[in-house]
């Protein structure tokens, strides 16, 4: 019953990676060599039968597309339509994350936790919201880490590469690193200029 919907949101899935790469040539290009879609494909699978409490199978099933693309998404994550992964390897997205509709990730993101509550014998509690939330039509760029439950990203928002996040962001923010300064070191020319 639930394969129309699923169905659906590939679709969108498959339009957001054509549409957002202009390197593809054409939705069949990348339904057929995207790693991202891959790991959608088969993690959209498996959140069906995560959903239904079939054991052990949806995480075997988003393991085998971690080991042929280097996407690293649980079953249980909420992915909403239109999802992009560009380049993909490296992204890592948590059992409680909650995605909207039309984000793009880049390669090396983390959607994670900031740490595990235990109870009073020292054992990891199950089932909190462990991982962030990202609302509509946000992007994060290569390698940034948001962590946390309660660390939600609002919509249109931009998160820059290499930014480490552990707290909410308003809709429409950027937040980027400042500027990086390069030290180079190596021989000099008789101007001073290093070659």
């Amino acid at each position: 019953a639930r394969v129309p919907e699923v169905r659906a949101r590939l679709s969108a899935d498959v339009q957001a990676a054509f549409d957002g790469d202009p390197a593809a040539g054409n939705t069949d290009e990348t339904i057929f060599s995207y790693p991202g879609l891959l790991s959608l494909t088969v993690q959209r699978l498996a959140h069906e039968f995560y959903n239904l409490q079939v054991p052990l199978l949806p995480r075997i099933m988003t393991e085998w597309a971690h080991g042929l693309t280097g996407i690293d998404i649980h079953p249980g994550a909420q992915l909403g339509k239109g999802l992009m992964i560009d380049h993909g390897t490296g992204v890592v997205i948590g059992e409680t994350t909650v995605i909207g509709n039309n984000v793009k990730i880049y390669q090396g993101v983390t959607l994670g936790a900031l740490s595990f509550q235990r109870d009073d014998d020292g054992q990891i509690v199950r089932g909190n919201k462990r991982h962030p939330t990202l609302h509509d039509h946000v992007v994060v760029y290569a390698n940034a880490t948001i962590l946390g439950g309660e660390t939600v990203i609002g919509h249109h928002a931009v998160i820059g590469s290499n930014v480490w996040l552990t707290h909410s962001v308003e809709p429409h923010t950027v937040v980027l690193l400042e500027k990086p300064q390069h030290r180079l070191k190596g021989p000099k020319t008789e101007s001073g200029a290093i070659i």
